[in-house]
């Protein structure tokens, strides 16, 4: 019996040992300090920080030359003729399109921005009020989209004159990329 209880003893404890992956434990060396982790500077976002405008519905805002936003806030103060009010209206001859913005795309967002915007006399565009809005940046590009039109101004009595005019930016998932924004 002793026999046999030396034998459950044997392999109760021998098992464990022959349970082990066979590595040896090697010695390590003296273990050297870890230098102290530098903080990761935070990302800079793409576009200058005043470009980060969030453009709500009946504000005014104004293109920049680095492609930001401004919000103007002198709003009543513009004058400018409606389409019924001159002889020729203000013809737009190129209207570069908005693109999607990653978010707006991922969330499967649609609709139309619509704005109205300031036409000069000079050709250049001076202000675009938001009409109606799409969240995720999407008004923001059509703004910038609509910074870059091109066009022949209004005409009205043999003069050139300042029009507003009003333009329309459909956003649609089914025509943009489905390799980016």
């Amino acid at each position: 019996m002793s026999l046999i209880l030396a034998l459950i003893v044997l392999l109760v404890f021998g098992v464990s040992a022959f349970a082990q992956s066979g590595r040896r434990s090697k010695t390590l060396p003296a273990s050297t300090p870890t230098p102290a982790e530098k903080p990761s500077p935070s990302p800079t976002p793409t576009l200058p920080s005043s470009a980060l405008v969030t453009a709500e519905k009946d504000q005014d805002y104004r293109c920049t030359n680095d492609g930001s936003l401004a919000q103007l806030l002198d709003r009543d103060e513009v004058g400018g003729f409606s389409p019924k009010e001159v002889d020729t209206k203000a013809e737009i001859t190129a209207k570069p399109a908005p693109t999607y913005t990653r978010e707006a795309h991922r969330l499967g967002v649609q609709g139309v921005v619509i704005l109205k915007a300031l036409l000069l006399a000079d050709g250049k565009l001076d202000r675009v009020r938001v009409v109606k809005r799409l969240p995720y940046g999407l008004t923001e590009n059509a703004i910038r989209a609509a910074c870059e039109i091109k066009f022949r101004p209004a005409v009205k009595a043999g003069k050139e004159v300042s029009q507003w005019v009003t333009l329309e930016y459909p956003f649609r998932l089914a025509d943009s990329s489905i390799f980016g924004p």
